[in-house]
């Protein structure tokens, strides 16, 4: 990658690949980690602050302003994933708790004073609900003038995790993903179609857990508690999960998208939370008999080159 580093700011539920995400992020030369900001979603916000501190003291990582968010969806209630991601929200692994602290800044004021501040144009890596996002977009609408692009880990094409349909991250909060697709810049939906596919080869997961050095072992653990079997097989493969979407800001071409019409199901019922991603080559009755409606349109992933971005991974982690 040539020329400068690119301006991120990454909001999180941080959560096993949420960490392993942060954990790319601050060791690539090519990203300038401007801030980090936390939201309730695989956990709850305290911990999710707690989580994300720890992975940067485990990394070494410079001082890099960290701030807590919103404890709850803009409507629904917290619904954890803590069967997924451990009690602790980092799968358990016994880490020391963090020296460093959070900012005295809520996640909204530190958004829009680092999205602001930024001397080139800020691209937003949502990995989480995207509760904080939303208030930022509908309380400080002037920050889009300093936003490249949004890259955000949330909905699926096909299949979903949290429903038959819908992804956790759009589900948690379904009114707040539905705010971002109206945020008037480019937006790349790196879905579960590519998230669930780049898996780490067992023996790399297995070198990364036998490493001295703090930061590589955490990650052989948590990409060993993201097994994708879970049959208790003592080499697991490992899903990178959130960290995919940080490899496509720096290495886009990894991905294959198309620019599609996408919304959110809002009403209650099965469809709730769910991504629906027009693929059609040409309109259908519905259009001809009610109209056609406005939709946002969405660099939505469909493909991923999976060998690509688990070497991207593990070369940047392991420099």
């Amino acid at each position: 990658m040539t020329g400068q580093p690119i301006p991120v700011i990454i909001d999180c539920d941080t959560g096993v690949d949420d960490a392993l995400a942060l954990l790319f992020a601050v060791r690539h030369p090519g990203i300038d980690l401007r801030a980090i900001t936390c939201v309730a979603g695989n956990t709850d916000v305290e911990g999710v602050v707690r989580n994300t501190l720890t992975v940067l003291e485990q990394a070494g990582a410079p001082d890099i302003p960290v701030a807590r968010g919103a404890e709850r969806p803009l409507i629904e209630a917290v619904r954890t994933a803590r069967h997924v991601h451990g009690e602790d929200g980092m799968a358990d692994l016994g880490l020391p708790a963090p020296t460093r602290a959070p900012v005295d800044v809520d996640a909204v004021t530190l958004l829009r004073r680092e999205i602001l501040a930024s001397p080139r144009p800020v691209t937003l890596v949502p990995t989480a609900p995207l509760t904080n996002i939303a208030l930022l977009l509908r309380t400080h609408p002037e920050v889009v003038r300093n936003i490249e692009r949004i890259v955000f880990m949330g909905g699926a094409v096909a299949t979903g995790n949290a429903t038959p349909v819908a992804e956790f991250n759009v589900w948690h909060d379904p009114e707040a993903a539905a705010i971002l697709l109206t945020a008037g810049v480019p937006i790349t939906m790196y879905g579960l179609d590519v998230f669930q596919r780049v898996l780490v080869p067992a023996a790399d997961v297995q070198r990364l857990r036998g490493s001295s050095e703090p930061a590589l072992w955490m990650a052989g653990e948590l990409l060993a508690h993201r097994d994708p079997d879970a049959s208790g097989d003592p080499t697991p493969t490992g899903g990178l999960g959130d960290a995919g979407a940080v490899c496509a800001v720096v290495d886009p071409a990894g991905i294959r998208t198309e620019l599609l019409p996408v919304e959110v199901g809002l009403a209650a019922g099965p469809g709730r939370g769910q991504t629906i991603v027009d693929r059609r080559p040409r309109h259908g009755e519905s259009e001809i008999h009610v109209g056609v409606r406005e939709q946002a349109l969405v660099d939505v992933a469909l493909d991923v080159d999976v060998e690509r971005y688990v070497k991207l991974y593990l070369s940047t982690v392991e420099r």
